[in-house]
């Protein structure tokens, strides 16, 4: 195994270990250790709400989610010898969950959670459908998933970190600063916003304290959105045997990761869409020297793949284009096509009994593939949701027979009014 540069005590808080990781990105947040071009290290990362949300049957934790403390990321790791221009490669050598006997009171390790935010807390891709707070429990046995709040369906997980990144440069921080700004200007009062500010209250930042601390939070960006240096990208295929490549910004490259996922469909599309859990990931870094500029990588990251996802044969696709539910006509709209594809799927599957909300939630947690299928026939794009028919235990394939009809169970915890 690996050595691991960043332990966490899973009967203790994020801000309470014996070294402390960070919330916000900001290229003067300290590194917590320094790894060597070759080196090969494990760190352990803490669910992305840090032991805020319980395994049990109500949504009222998602519904008052802090999120003014998310994510909780391990690092920064300083990398020697890395460069402003320099790509840093790291390798993905495992990743799982901690198990469920080493994790203490603060559970959402042996186990993970998905959730339907509310409007009013964050919202999700179709938060104009869904704008009250649900949550379903899923329980690990090796790679399954299975849920007591959505039955008939269990499957493998593809484990990923959705947030690994290097720092931002001071000018970097302040483009990204002033262009959220500018997108905000345009509908101060939007539930949700449209992008989050800088924040200080919940800030977690190192080492840092005094009044380095008080400049950096009222700097130091959310970790929120993707943005050029990687971050919260949320790609369900970084999985374990994925090489990354990340531009470097700073001396030392600065590198974190954390908000680690069981499983996750393409889009994340409750917000909170993927299986979150706390795990361990183990990485290996590299340098290529000036490779921004030889390989045209100046920003956004670039990855292989890696090799052990599941491999689904049959699938049932849903097709989506840009009209909206109210019949309006939109241009070449593909996030609207995207939308209207899960629309559709969520639809079908309540004909076998499922909630909405069920639906919904399977579509964030479950390997789905979402794909852009045709961007160029005006005045209509078209996207697809392709859904494995093997995660479920009945066929949900149409038949001249009709849609077979499940038990739904207890179904989803719903947040209290």
């Amino acid at each position: 195994m690996p050595e691991v540069l960043f332990p966490l005590d899973s009967t203790k808080r994020f801000t309470e270990q014996e070294i402390i990781g960070h919330n916000r990105w900001h290229p003067e947040i300290p590194p917590v250790a320094e790894v060597r071009p070759g080196q090969s290290f494990r760190v352990h990362c803490r669910e992305w709400f840090d032991g805020h949300i319980h395994n049990d049957d109500s949504a009222d934790d998602v519904r008052h989610a802090p999120l003014e403390i998310v994510h909780a990321l391990s690092g920064p790791f300083a990398v020697r010898g890395a460069e402003p221009g320099d790509l840093l490669v790291v390798d993905i050598l495992d990743v799982g969950p901690i198990p469920q006997e080493d994790s203490g009171p603060l559970a959402g390790q042996g186990w993970g959670y998905t959730g339907i935010f509310s409007r009013t807390n964050g919202g999700g891709f179709l938060t104009d459908f869904f704008p009250d707070a649900y949550k379903a429990i899923w329980d690990f046995t090796g790679q399954r998933a299975t849920s007591r709040h959505i039955p008939g369906v269990s499957f493998t997980g593809m484990i990923h970190p959705g947030l690994m990144g290097t720092a931002p440069s001071a000018k970097l921080l302040a483009r990204w600063n002033e262009r959220e700004a500018a997108l905000r200007a345009t509908d101060p009062d939007r539930v949700p916003p449209l992008s989050l500010p800088p924040l200080a209250d919940g800030a977690i930042l190192g080492s840092l304290r005094g009044a380095d601390f008080d400049r950096v939070a009222a700097e130091a960006a959310r970790t929120a959105p993707p943005r050029e240096n990687g971050g919260n990208q949320d790609i369900k295929n970084l999985t374990k045997g994925t090489r990354v490549f990340y531009p470097v910004y700073v001396p030392g490259a600065n590198l974190s990761v954390g908000d680690l996922h069981f499983s996750q469909g393409d889009g994340e599309i409750t917000f909170c869409g993927a299986i979150e859990m706390g795990g361990y990931i183990d990485l290996r870094v590299d340098l290529i020297k000036d490779g921004m500029e030889a390989y045209g990588v100046s920003e956004n990251a670039i990855f292989l793949p890696g090799n052990v996802a599941p491999q689904y044969s049959e699938w049932l696709a849903f097709s989506g284009i840009s009209v909206t539910t109210d019949g309006e006509q939109r241009y070449l709209d593909s996030q609207l096509a995207f939308q209207r594809a899960c629309l559709h799927a969520i639809d079908y599957l309540t004909r076998f009994g499922y909630s909405p909300e069920q639906a919904y939630l399977i579509l964030g947690a479950a390997p789905i593939e979402g794909r852009f299928s045709g961007v160029v026939d005006i005045p209509n794009s078209c996207a697809t949701v392709y859904l494995p028919t093997a995660i479920f235990d009945f066929d949900v394939r149409p038949s001249a027979g009709g849609p077979a009809r499940i038990d739904p169970g207890r179904g989803v915890p719903k947040t209290a009014r």
